[in-house]
């Protein structure tokens, strides 16, 4: 997570959605930059309330407004699937080595899932809070573009992405079968994509 704080703005880390580029390029210019423990630095919008904001409204009554980034359903599970891939977890319940992406996502959408398939949710992450805390700029993964625009404006700044925790190349097609199930069971994280402008 990214905060700053002039500009009232705190940037969650939605995992698998290249946040990783934009903390390596933004840091310097952010007032607090929250690398670890990982469920700091992937602070949920409930998290965010939980933890940050009442801190925010304690120290000089600051609102931030919450920015996010959210990757296309599929391709999100696909990162996951090949960044679990990694020679380094092979021998753990968490790596996904031999076996294919349909596999994956079938485990994904299990009730009680495995390990390797438990990634959590990026409509869950971006959940408004009871509280009312809520995500005020949401921007797709697909069209950083747009977002490096709102960010050089914001910020004041030009945005130079590198590439970073990049995953390796290789197929993620699903069968029609498979890709059914997934919207199905999964309906509210395509509603949420789709509803991005």
């Amino acid at each position: 997570m990214l905060v700053f704080h002039k500009e009232r703005l705190a940037f969650l880390a939605v995992p698998k959605t290249g946040t990783t580029a934009y903390h390596a390029a933004l840091s310097r210019r952010a007032d607090i930059v929250v690398s670890h423990p990982s469920g700091l630095k992937h602070a949920s919008v409930y998290r965010y309330s939980r933890f940050f904001r009442p801190m925010f409204n304690k120290v000089g009554g600051a609102e931030m407004e919450l920015l996010a980034v959210m990757r296309e359903p599929v391709s999100w599970l696909g990162s996951w699937y090949r960044y679990r891939q990694r020679a380094d977890l092979r021998e753990t319940d968490r790596s996904t080595f031999g076996m294919n992406f349909d596999e994956f996502v079938l485990a994904y959408v299990k009730g009680n899932r495995p390990a390797f398939a438990d990634v959590g949710s990026q409509a869950s992450f971006l959940k408004t809070h009871p509280s009312g805390t809520a995500i005020t700029h949401l921007f797709r993964y697909e069209d950083l573009t747009r977002l490096n625009r709102f960010l050089e404006d914001r910020l004041g700044v030009e945005i130079v992405l590198g590439r970073k925790n990049v995953s390796p190349e290789m197929n993620l097609s699903l069968s029609p079968d498979v890709d059914r199930k997934y919207r199905k069971k999964c309906q509210e994280e395509f509603r949420l994509y789709d509803s991005i402008v």
